[in-house]
């Protein structure tokens, strides 16, 4: 009977209950880039914001990748962690091909569909669905995109490397490279990046020049590859 009275007690939420799916349309400029996409406005603990919001490192990178885009034109760059889509949308601007990946993808679905075919865009850019470390997921994204990628971006994201060496090994050693817009939280973060990155057998850098603050916190931008 007692059993019987627990269950009944039992609540059962739907994972949607956390989601805050109040997106606003928000313009961001990176150089002579204009972008437009809905995204929050501002983060409350009431919500998962996983991929919901447009973080410092984004905002790093992107800021990044608009003062040196010749290291996209032309290219096939994927975005671990894609997040409203920021940074793959800039990408799409220079890049051959673009596949931008997070779990939640209803938001990057919304605004790659959002992008004009003005600039063909939007034929440049394509969602995936990928829950990092979710290797049937991972093979997928590379059999689809069989020739690899040049480049992988990340922001604002925690660093599995064993993961990341698959898509790396994949394009072969020299071939592809990661850069990581990194932003400090945590000192034992810190150094974990760069540790782990050499563990692996990866080289990893920080870029000249790309030390700054965003917000109230300092951020860097790192390139890993295979030597």
């Amino acid at each position: 009977m007692k059993r019987q009275e627990e269950e009944e007690d039992e609540v059962c939420l739907d994972a949607s209950f956390f989601i805050n799916d109040n997106y606003q349309l928000t313009t961001f400029t990176f150089g002579s880039q204009v972008l437009e996409l809905f995204c929050l406005q501002s983060a409350s603990t009431d919500f998962d914001l996983t991929g919901q919001l447009v973080w410092p490192g984004a905002m790093l990178l992107n800021d990044y990748l608009s003062k040196n885009a010749e290291l996209l034109h032309g290219s096939s760059v994927i975005e671990l962690g894609s997040g409203v889509g920021v940074t793959g949308i800039l990408c799409s601007r220079f890049c051959r091909n673009v596949a931008l990946t997070d779990h939640n993808d209803e938001i990057l679905k919304k605004n790659t569909e959002l992008q004009t075919s003005s600039d063909n865009a939007n034929n440049r850019l394509a969602v995936e669905k990928l829950e990092w470390g979710n290797f049937d997921q991972t093979n997928q994204i590379l059999q689809k995109y069989s020739g690899g990628f040049d480049i992988i971006l990340g922001a604002d994201i925690y660093i599995l490397y064993t993961r990341l060496e698959k898509f790396i090994r994949f394009k072969g050693p020299g071939q592809c490279r990661f850069i990581l817009a990194y932003v400090s939280r945590a000192k034992i973060m810190d150094s974990m990046v760069i540790n782990e990155a050499t563990r692996h057998g990866m080289m990893i850098n920080e870029i000249a020049g790309t030390r700054s603050v965003v917000g109230n916190l300092e951020g860097v931008i790192f390139e890993v590859t295979l030597p």
